[in-house]
């Protein structure tokens, strides 16, 4: 047989790509593209947005055995346990009930004497229920998804409370759903005002001491503020209506060789396995809020520690 008829190519087993070395490198360099072009641009939201509107049924459909356990459970109270309920529920009704008409009485006068001061009137925040769906998968942050979004016109920033009192905010929207950053986690930040003294300040999320607590930071070793105080949104930063209750104070503990006090309160709010909650609009628009706290973010921590250190020298 003639050489020039046999067939010289290597049969399809010795055939060899690229190396598991260079497609390590080159799959890496492609993630980390990604990874740094989403951070940047954002370029993956409109997919994340589509992904979750896609998985949302089959997240609905994996929590139905959940929800028919909760509910089994429900039913399986005793009647002794549901009877103490409903006659502490009247205990509680006949004692708003009384505290309704003082309300009544003292919002007149809240009203005339606003209005002789010529004062404007208290902004009336419309809001929409929701219901708590999981917590977020990732454990080193504290954040809650409800079942709410851009079709039920939840909007960025938006407070979220419960019957205790502010809950978080909502930080990420979603066609059908929500995610909210509760107040312990270490990214969040509420102005707060003392309600006996009234006295402004600013609470961080610590989730880390006693399973997640807020700290009133930068504060004087003098200043006055002592164990059992409560503190409501102060309604300064625009974002949550003055008033709401927020937490209490806790622990607060004074050391001769530091400046500043460290102060723990804590929130007023079932922050864990919480079910209902209501959601509140923003009092500004995202994009306003952002803009306006871009620069005040700079100048906070050196004018509170220069404010807190004021106080210390008096």
């Amino acid at each position: 047989m003639p050489l020039g008829t046999l067939d010289r190519t290597p049969p399809p087993f010795f055939k060899q790509g690229p190396s598991a070395l260079t497609k390590l490198m080159v799959f890496s360099a492609v993630a980390l593209f990604l990874m740094v072009a989403d951070a940047r641009f954002a370029l993956m939201r409109p997919l994340r947005a589509a992904v979750a509107t896609v998985l949302y049924p089959v997240q609905w459909a994996a929590l139905g055995p959940v929800r028919l356990v909760q509910g089994g459970s429900v039913y399986v109270d005793s009647l002794t346990a549901v009877q103490a309920r409903a006659d502490a529920a009247e205990r509680r009704m006949a004692e708003q009930s009384q505290r309704a008409g003082q309300s009544d009485l003292l919002q007149l006068e809240n009203q005339q004497l606003r209005s002789l001061l010529g004062l404007r009137e208290r902004l009336t925040v419309p809001g929409q229920a929701a219901e708590v769906l999981y917590d977020a998968a990732d454990p080193y942050v504290r954040k809650v998804v409800i079942d709410r979004g851009l079709t039920h016109g939840v909007a960025a920033g938006a407070p979220v409370l419960d019957a205790g009192g502010v809950l978080g905010q909502v930080t990420r929207v979603l066609p059908l759903v929500s995610e909210v950053t509760l107040l312990i986690d270490r990214d969040q930040a509420i102005p707060v005002l003392n309600a006996r003294t009234g006295a402004r300040s600013v609470a961080y999320g610590n989730p880390g001491y006693l399973g997640g607590v807020l700290e009133l930071r930068f504060m004087a070793g003098n200043s006055d503020v002592q164990v059992g105080d409560l503190l409501t949104t102060s309604g300064v930063d625009g974002v949550y209506p003055g008033g709401l209750r927020v937490a209490v104070v806790e622990a607060v503990e004074r050391q001769a060789d530091s400046t500043f006090a460290r102060i723990y309160c804590r929130p007023l709010a079932q922050l864990a396995g919480v079910r209902h909650v209501m959601v509140l609009e923003p009092l500004r628009p995202a994009a306003e809020m952002a803009g306006a706290e871009a620069p005040a973010a700079k100048a906070s921590a050196p004018a509170a520690k220069a404010s807190a250190a004021r106080g210390a020298t008096k």
